[in-house]
C-alpha cells in the first residue's frame, strides 16, 4: 500500500471517513480490534478507514534516550493494516512543527482540516497535542462540538494479560516468540540488509546470510526456527541471534541459513520471520560436535515449518 507522508498530497478519496490515529507499532491484537471498529465506522459514514500514524514516533523526538526499539518499520506496518481492510496509511514526519501543535490545533489542523474526518476510533489512553495535554476527554468534547462520532475501544486481554506493544516487547527480548505471536497479528518479523561475514557456515556446509542495520527489537540470543522473505519469496530457514563461542567471538551477530536456497545476496534487504526458539547460543568443542548440532536444528526446523 502506499503510504501518504505529505498530507497535501492526501487523495480526495481519503478524505471524509472514519480515522484512528497512534502509533500502531507492531499491529497487535489490541490494534486490530481498534480497526475493525474504524472499519465499521467507516461503512456508516461511507467513507475511507484512515490510520494516520507518526514517523518517527514522537518519543525518539523528544525523549530518544528513552525510546525502544521499534516492532515493525513503517511499510511492513502499513501491509499488515491493509491486509486487515484500512484503505490509507498517513506516516506523518513527526517534527517539532508537529510537535508543537496544542491539542485543539492538531484536531482544528489535522483531524478536520486535512482529513476531513466524519468519526473517530482510539484506545483509552490516547493522548494528542503539546506534552500530551489532549486526552480522550477532551477529545470527546472536540469530537461532539464538530458533529464526529468517537468510538473509544477498550484494551485487549489474553489469557488475563493486557496485549500492548511494551508486553509484546518484553516477549520477544526474553525469547518468547511464539507467545509474542498470539499477540501479534503475525509471527514478529525483522528485517537487515546482507553483508558478507566470515563464511565460516558455507565451509561447515549451512551458509548464512549475515544480517546488518537492523532496525527494529532483537530478540535474545539463541536458535530459532523461523522463514525468510527474499524478493517475494519464501524459504525455511535456522536464525542465529548472538556470537560465535565456538570460535571465540563474543560479538553478536544476526546469521540466516535459508534452507534449499543457492542464490547470492548480498547488499540487498531480507526480512526474518521468528516461528520458535530452539535453543541457547552454545560452544562446542570440535567442528564435528557443532555441524551435528546444526543439522538437528536444520530438522527441526523442516519438522516445524511443516506444522506453521
Amino acid at each position: 500500500m502506499p503510504i501518504v507522508r505529505d498530507l497535501s498530497q492526501l487523495p480526495a478519496t481519503a478524505r471524509g471517513g472514519a480515522v484512528a490515529i497512534g502509533n500502531f507499532d507492531g499491529v497487535h491484537q489490541g490494534h486490530l480490534r481498534i480497526v475493525a471498529q474504524l472499519l465499521r465506522r467507516a461503512r456508516d459514514v461511507g467513507g475511507p478507514a484512515i490510520v494516520f500514524t507518526f514517523d518517527p514516533h514522537p518519543v525518539r523526538i523528544l525523549r530518544p534516550t528513552e525510546c525502544p526499539p521499534p516492532l515493525t518499520w513503517t511499510q511492513r506496518k502499513a501491509e499488515l493494516l491493509a491486509e486487515h481492510g484500512v484503505d490509507k496509511i498517513v506516516a506523518y514526519p513527526t517534527d517539532e512543527a508537529l510537535l508543537s501543535l496544542t491539542a485543539h490545533e492538531f484536531f482544528d489542523h489535522i483531524v478536520l482540516g486535512a482529513l476531513g474526518a466524519k468519526a473517530m476510533v482510539e484506545g483509552p489512553n490516547f493522548y494528542f497535542g503539546h506534552r500530551r495535554e489532549g486526552d480522550v476527554a477532551l477529545l470527546r468534547e472536540l469530537t461532539a462540538q464538530a458533529g464526529l462520532s468517537l468510538d473509544v475501544v477498550e484494551p485487549f486481554q489474553l489469557r488475563e494479560q493486557m496485549v500492548s506493544s511494551s508486553a509484546i516487547r518484553q516477549l520477544i527480548a526474553a525469547g518468547e516468540v511464539e507467545a509474542a505471536a498470539e499477540m501479534l497479528s503475525a509471527p514478529y518479523r525483522m528485517r537487515g540488509m546482507v553483508t558478507h561475514g566470515a563464511a565460516r557456515g558455507a565451509k561447515l556446509g549451512f551458509p548464512t546470510a549475515n544480517l546488518a542495520a537492523v532496525d527494529t527489537l532483537l530478540p535474545k540470543s539463541g536458535v530459532y526456527a523461523g522463514r525468510a522473505w527474499w524478493s517475494g519469496a519464501c524459504f525455511l530457514a535456522a536464525i542465529h541471534i548472538g556470537p560465535n563461542p565456538t570460535f571465540g567471538e563474543g560479538i553478536p551477530k544476526v546469521e540466516v541459513h535459508l534452507l534449499d536456497f543457492q542464490e547470492t545476496i548480498y547488499g540487498q534487504p531480507l526480512e526474518v520471520d521468528f516461528l520458535v526458539r530452539l535453543r541457547d547460543v552454545t560452544p562446542f568443542a570440535s567442528e564435528a560436535e557443532l555441524i551435528a548440532q546444526l543439522t538437528d536444528d536444520v530438522a527441526q526446523v523442516r519438522a516445524l515449518g511443516s506444522r506453521k
